[in-house]
């Protein structure tokens, strides 16, 4: 059974071409650094979880479970980065990194962090010329 998606105030106002793990957007100009954002999310698996994640080790391949786990937890803490964001006045992220930490045996902290900006269109291109081709 699959846990519900959280539901989140405003999922993905900023959009997601706007994130990035990069410290530019190509096309863009960052005209504001608002400091670092995240979102954190804490998880932990179900005794059945456990059990079903358990019985997977013993066929090998894939882990199933734990890579929805993982995925879920994931997506959470980056919308959870992006309201922080938002709440900032940003309209994109940069930088965007996650980190994990087992708190407890059997429950992880998920910690997705980036650096909250304002951009506009018309930065430069991988080129290195402006979108009108004369810089």
């Amino acid at each position: 059974m699959t846990a519900p998606r959280p539901r989140l105030e405003n999922p993905q106002k900023i959009p997601h071409h706007l994130t990035t793990s990069a410290f530019t957007i190509e096309g863009y100009r960052i005209v504001a650094n608002l400091g670092v954002v995240m979102g954190v999310t804490v998880r932990s698996r179900s005794i059945f979880g456990l059990f079903g994640a358990t019985l997977e080790t013993i066929a090998g391949g894939r882990m199933t479970m734990f890579t929805e786990l993982c995925s879920r937890t994931r997506a959470e803490a980056f919308e959870l980065m992006l309201q922080h964001a938002e709440a900032h006045g940003a309209n994109a992220v940069v930088g965007i990194r996650y980190d994990a930490t087992e708190v407890m045996r059997g429950v992880t902290e998920v910690l997705c962090y980036g650096t909250a900006v304002q951009v506009e269109e018309g930065g430069q291109t991988a080129g290195g010329t402006d979108r009108t081709g004369t810089g």
